[in-house]
């Protein structure tokens, strides 16, 4: 793998509540010089994004019913065509936890999960091609099988992208869990690691263990360490 093609993995983010004011300015201008996948933002600050990405190849991400997911599925459908109608490409939605975890053994939660998870991908994705969707399933949270359902109702809905962690749970990504999560959703769908990746050694494991997008707000020196 080369450099370029490490950064290309790479989901610069920033989504803390608070920080320097120019943040966003910072991460968009790193993204843009390192030619990273994609900025990730919080809703508010997309408008901004997109001023400052003009003319790049960088996306712009960002998050739905974050972090806890325990809006209503009509809420999240909101914000989410909200979102793509400013100019947000990456749409990562948090999951209902709770619901999930009542899933593996209430089947009539299961058809509801599912079908608000297939009716939240087809109104996001009817929206205009290229758009891509990630199910964030806290894995922190979840039993191993709780994760595999995670997962199979995310394929089941159309997502493109299973996805560790919020960041802002108990745990972030772990090699297990990723390593799960490939075998769960084989090779053509994604499965991005997020939460914890601070260093090369952390990176290079999520990727040995099957993970093909990281989200992580050290992509730059991530990169610097990179041989």
């Amino acid at each position: 793998m080369t450099r370029d093609e490490f950064a290309g993995m790479i989901d610069h983010t920033f989504l803390k509540a608070a920080g320097e004011p120019d943040a966003v300015k910072r991460l968009c201008r790193e993204a843009k010089k390192y030619h990273f996948a994609c900025a990730m933002v919080n809703p508010c600050e997309i408008d901004e994004a997109r001023r400052l990405l003009k003319g790049s190849s960088v996306r712009i991400g960002t998050v739905i019913g974050f972090p806890l997911g325990a809006n209503t599925a009509e809420v999240k459908i909101f914000e989410a065509l909200d979102a793509v109608s400013r100019g947000a490409m990456d749409i990562d939605l948090v999951v209902n936890v709770r619901c999930l975890k009542a899933s593996v053994s209430d089947e009539s939660v299961r058809r509801q999960l599912l079908y608000r998870l297939k009716l939240f991908n087809d109104c996001v994705k009817e929206r205009g091609p290229g758009l891509c969707t990630k199910l964030i399933l806290e894995c922190c949270y979840l039993t191993d099988d709780e994760k595999v359902l995670g997962c199979m109702l995310a394929k089941k809905a159309g997502f493109d992208f299973v996805k560790t962690s919020t960041g802002f749970g108990a745990g972030g990504a772990t090699v297990h869990d990723v390593r799960l999560m490939r075998k769960t959703v084989g090779r053509k769908m994604g499965v991005k690691a997020a939460g914890g990746i601070r260093t090369l050694a952390d990176a290079k494991a999520m990727i040995e263990a099957g993970a093909d997008r990281l989200g992580c707000s050290a992509g730059v020196e991530l990169l610097k360490e990179f041989a």
